[in-house]
């Protein structure tokens, strides 16, 4: 069998002690297809982000780029620009033939949160290989808004996989031909094309702007920040803004997709040379993700926009990711917007949950 693991093998693997903690795992941290991962109780504030490389482990390296610890007990600040390494409540004693792959929480790319996760002998960010033994780590970089943490938060997630099970081209075709993935054409090119969205229907709001001088963000604390104290809003009647090298921005695609049940999903860049720009591609999509099953009718994707070295023009319809569908070892049990509380299932443009909703458009 090969696939993505869903919800029920991931609570099979930590009844058998491949993924475990000091502290239980309560249920609410497995997801469809991924699982949470918790903070744990300090915050090591490193001079530069680093991987522990082959052969070598983080507590090792640490030396080398530890300025000081930060207890989160209590909670603490982490300030925007700095870097931090927090080692992880979860474990890991990966069996032979899973592997796993981590990424940012949907939430925490909303707020510009660089979250990567750092595993010893570790020669890439948010990758581990099969029969990995070991503790885990969250290398923490708030990059537009300082943030209170505490134990127990979960910024990132991991999912698991036995063996390849992205498809290819002509798999993801068929796949749309027998339930559609996007309301519309589908562009179809390693993945699933996704564009901007610069034609709203009224008002012309057509995404948010990161403030550069702005208050902490407890991240306990939803929808309790207004939404004008942290954001500019972005307007146009062109079909067209331009953006300012180094603002983030919150945008949202034009087309509506879906995950089917037996499929998971994560968001990719799409290519380098289209533009002067990243969308940033935090978060996994869970099946159920916009579909009918699980109690919607196609979910449009949020964009997390940051522009590099020059402004660029980014026009209504440019396509500027994509999704990478895989298949399910196994129908989950629980689907996203069904089953699980689901703070962005027929989402459309949509800031991160800590913002009053009443303001958002």
């Amino acid at each position: 069998m090969t696939g993505v693991l869903p919800a029920q093998t991931l609570r099979r693997l930590i009844a058998d002690g491949a993924i475990h903690a000091a502290e239980p795992i309560p249920q609410e941290q497995v997801q469809p297809a991924s699982l949470d991962l918790r903070l744990g109780h300090v915050a090591h504030r490193v001079r530069a982000s680093f991987l522990a490389g082959s052969g070598s482990s983080v507590a090792d390296r640490l030396a080398d780029f530890e300025m000081h610890t930060v207890d989160l007990s209590r909670g603490a600040v982490l300030e925007k620009g700095c870097v931090y390494l927090v080692p992880l409540m979860e474990r890991l004693a990966l069996p032979a033939g899973i592997e796993a792959v981590a990424n940012a929480k949907s939430s925490t790319g909303r707020l510009d949160l660089l979250t990567r996760l750092v595993t010893d002998d570790g020669t890439e960010f948010d990758r581990i290989p099969e029969g990995y033994d070991g503790p885990l780590y969250a290398e923490i970089c708030p990059r537009s808004f300082s943030v209170l943490v505490r134990p127990g938060m979960r910024l990132n997630q991991l999912r698991l996989r036995r063996g390849d099970a992205v498809l290819d081209d002509a798999a993801l075709t068929a796949l749309h031909a027998r339930e559609p993935l996007v309301d519309g054409a589908a562009v179809i090119d390693e993945g699933l094309g996704f564009s901007v969205d610069l034609r709203p229907d009224a008002g012309g709001l057509v995404g948010y702007r990161a403030k550069p001088h702005t208050g902490v963000i407890d991240l306990d604390r939803l929808g309790a920040y207004p939404i004008d104290e942290f954001w500019d809003e972005i307007r146009t009647d062109r079909g067209r803004i331009i953006l300012d090298p180094g603002a983030f921005y919150i945008l949202v695609s034009r087309e509506a997709v879906t995950i089917p049940p037996a499929y998971a999903a994560e968001m990719a860049p799409y290519l380098a040379m289209v533009g002067e720009f990243r969308v940033h591609y935090a978060g996994f999509f869970d099946p159920g993700f916009g579909h009918a099953a699980a109690g919607g009718l196609g979910a449009r994707g949020v964009l997390e926009v940051r522009c590099h070295e020059a402004p660029f023009a980014l026009e209504h319809g440019q396509v500027v990711g994509r999704l990478v569908y895989e298949a399910m070892e196994e129908l989950p049990e629980q689907l996203y917007g069904r089953e699980i509380a689901s703070n962005y299932q027929g989402q459309g443009l949509k800031l991160a949950k800590q913002f009053r909703e009443a303001e958002r458009a």
